[in-house]
């Protein structure tokens, strides 16, 4: 549990936001809203979500955005970080994303990494993600992995 995010809030853009930690089912609707909205609810449920951190970001007591971490040999994975369509470009996506660098390095994690939509390597590259040779197709779209080491 990380109490830290648990109870961060932040005022912007005159807007209360709370990054909290959330259950793999809240991330659910709007993982399957935001990424896959043609395929079935089921194909956005990952086999290990139950072992998982979950966090949401909260606008106003609402969840705008999800991200849930994996965490293994002192790395974490995220993964399904997504937020609702009417609420991109707002900013709320980087206030979660660097909660979650923030928390990573407050808790000694070596390295924080992600399989990125390669059309979304921009936006990682502005935390200091820096691709890696590795790059792959699934579901008909290009990833990389990015990664940052702490």
């Amino acid at each position: 549990m990380c109490k830290i995010l648990e109870k961060t809030s932040y005022n912007f853009k005159n807007t209360a936001t709370e990054i909290k930690q959330i259950t793999s089912d809240d991330t659910l609707l709007i993982r399957h809203q935001v990424m896959w909205p043609n395929k079935p609810i089921e194909y956005v449920k990952l086999p290990n979500d139950e072992y998982a951190r979950h966090y949401g970001l909260f606008v106003n007591g609402e969840i705008t955005s999800i991200i849930s971490l994996f965490m293994e040999n002192n790395e974490a994975q995220f993964r399904k970080f997504a937020t609702l369509i009417e609420f991109q470009g707002l900013g709320y996506g980087t206030i979660l994303l660097q909660g979650i660098i923030d928390l990573m390095k407050l808790e000694g994690v070596r390295k924080l990494w992600c399989n990125a939509r390669v059309e979304k390597t921009k936006f990682y590259g502005k935390f200091n993600l820096v691709a890696t040779d590795t790059k792959f197709h699934r579901g008909g779209m290009a990833y990389v992995i990015m990664e940052i080491q702490f």
